[in-house]
């Protein structure tokens, strides 16, 4: 079989179908573009088609591959973390804006956001939480890739830090409410990363309410939220003596992210 036929065949997005091929393969994408009248090998289009087929129970593209790309970083991804997303970036531009000496990264998942703060600024202090371990561990992998020194703490948001502030907490914490239909298009990703009550919003809840006593004066907190709970976050915010609350959208225009200081 020829290449333009695997991806023909593959009966998915082209995009992902040349992507996984060349993950197979072991060519770049611009290659197989290049070439599309390569004949593939036996061996090769079995492992191609085997990805195809969990591709089409709809597994996302980044497991499959175990990694994905965040703010110009390759970092590996598994079931037991969420996909990092592109929106998620935002929170990182906002943190880096603020130049703080120190940030909390509460559930840092894959790690990405502490990731890519402590990449680009390596003198800032990172302290990154996470309760589930196996998330925690694949933070701690990535980081170690690229060598860069963040303290990983295991535990459910601030139990790890208990007695200590920072002058920028952020997180990316489940916002997807129990009952969205999306929730169907999200079944391989941890749920307990994803779902947060009846509105989405419990575990937003938990960290306001506790947050001001690990803030440093003048301390922002940031959180990223789904659709249509900026104006319930804003609340939330404001009854924490938080002030200066203000929402950022993300490149789509949603508000994506609201954050306020410590008075």
């Amino acid at each position: 079989m020829k290449v333009f036929e695997a991806i023909a065949a593959s009966e998915i997005d082209a995009r992902e179908a040349r992507l996984l091929l060349a993950e197979v393969c072991g060519f770049s994408q611009a290659a197989l573009v290049a070439s599309p009248e390569q004949e593939i090998p036996y061996e090769v289009e079995n492992a191609f088609f085997d990805f195809i087929k969990r591709r089409k129970k709809g597994e996302p593209v980044a497991y499959i591959l175990g990694r994905k790309e965040f703010y110009g970083l390759e970092l590996a991804v598994n079931p037991s973390v969420l996909i990092p997303r592109p929106e998620t970036e935002l929170l990182v531009d906002l943190t880096l804006e603020s130049k703080p000496a120190s940030v909390l990264d509460l559930g840092t998942g894959s790690g990405a956001i502490g990731i890519a703060v402590k990449f680009t600024r390596p003198e800032t202090r990172v302290v990154a939480v996470d309760s589930d371990l196996s998330a925690l561990m694949t933070a701690r992998r990535n980081a170690a890739k690229l060598n860069l020194e963040i303290d990983f703490r295991h535990g459910r948001w601030f139990e790890p830090v208990a007695g200590e502030r920072f002058e920028l907490i952020v997180s990316n914490p489940p916002y997807v409410a129990s009952g969205d239909p999306h929730l169907a298009h999200l079944r391989f990703e941890p749920q307990a990363a994803l779902v947060a009550g009846a509105d989405g919003l419990d575990c937003i809840r938990d960290i306001v309410k506790t947050a001001s006593a690990h803030l440093l004066p003048g301390g922002w907190l940031l959180l990223e939220h789904g659709l249509g709970q900026d104006g319930a976050v804003r609340k939330l915010l404001a009854g924490a003596w938080l002030e200066s609350v203000t929402t950022w959208p993300d490149l789509a225009g949603i508000a994506r992210v609201t954050g306020g200081k410590l008075k």
